[in-house]
């Protein structure tokens, strides 16, 4: 399997950041670990290997990324705009930054996808969400979708900005982002065992929401047994992936 390792600096974050890529070529899709992911997260945990005959056959490249999720959402002590700020500064390094760097260096322009477990499912979602001209495939597998969940309640703009329930509550149902989203894959997970119960709450939330915009998705509940761990996260994953067309 070919992979690169990149240590790039940032304008957006004025710091080097790192991300790693998996395969020769194949659909980009950017992965997102769990809360306070590092690029290597998928790799260490067995993901990568779950989804080495797709890298391998070069149906997939993965862009595996590091979060700064320690400064944002994990700072519970911190002054929350700055947070927020530093969220939404995060966000554009993927996206100014990240994004248009792999798309040239590999060639391709195509729609990609973003994956994510946990917390990287919230971000799979919100890249996916907020970028509808880039991404047309999400799988998000055990997320809160919902930014004030982590923010005590906390709102302001760039909250906002990073918090599908609400971006999407507030969204005219003739946005021209949500005839894109309807030409989209978007699958949604969520066990119902341990660990799970407020994943389960906030799917069913964002359930809501797609339904009342009728943007077809697919939400998946598994069973009591499932619960919020890379165990299941990797028989999901494989199912998911063998269930798209990319």
């Amino acid at each position: 399997m070919k992979t690169e390792l990149y240590t790039e600096y940032s304008s957006c974050l004025n710091r080097n950041m790192t991300y790693k890529v998996y395969g020769h070529r194949g659909k980009i899709c950017f992965v997102f670990g769990p809360q306070n992911g590092k690029y290597y997260d998928y790799e260490n945990f067995g993901m990568i290997n779950v989804l080495r005959p797709d890298i391998e056959s070069g149906k997939l490249r993965l862009v595996c990324v590091d979060s700064i999720d320690e400064e944002t959402f994990s700072n519970q002590n911190g002054n929350p705009g700055h947070r927020m700020y530093m969220q939404e500064q995060w966000y554009h390094y993927i996206v100014d930054e990240v994004i248009p760097t792999v798309q040239n260096r590999y060639r391709n322009w195509d729609k990609m996808m973003t994956t994510g477990c946990s917390m990287g499912a919230f971000h799979a979602m919100n890249f996916f969400l907020r970028n509808p001209d880039k991404f047309d495939t999400v799988i998000a597998l055990s997320g809160v979708y919902e930014a004030r969940y982590f923010m005590g309640g906390y709102m302001d703009k760039n909250t906002y900005d990073n918090s599908p329930i609400d971006y999407l509550a507030g969204m005219e149902y003739n946005h021209p982002y949500a005839d894109m989203y309807r030409r989209s894959d978007i699958i949604v997970c969520v066990g119902q065992g341990a660990w799970e119960e407020e994943m389960v709450r906030n799917t069913r939330s964002l359930e809501r929401l797609m339904c009342e915009k009728d943007i077809p998705c697919w939400f998946d509940y598994w069973g009591y047994d499932v619960n919020h761990d890379w165990p299941w996260w990797k028989k999901q994953i494989r199912y998911f992936m063998d269930k798209t067309g990319y």
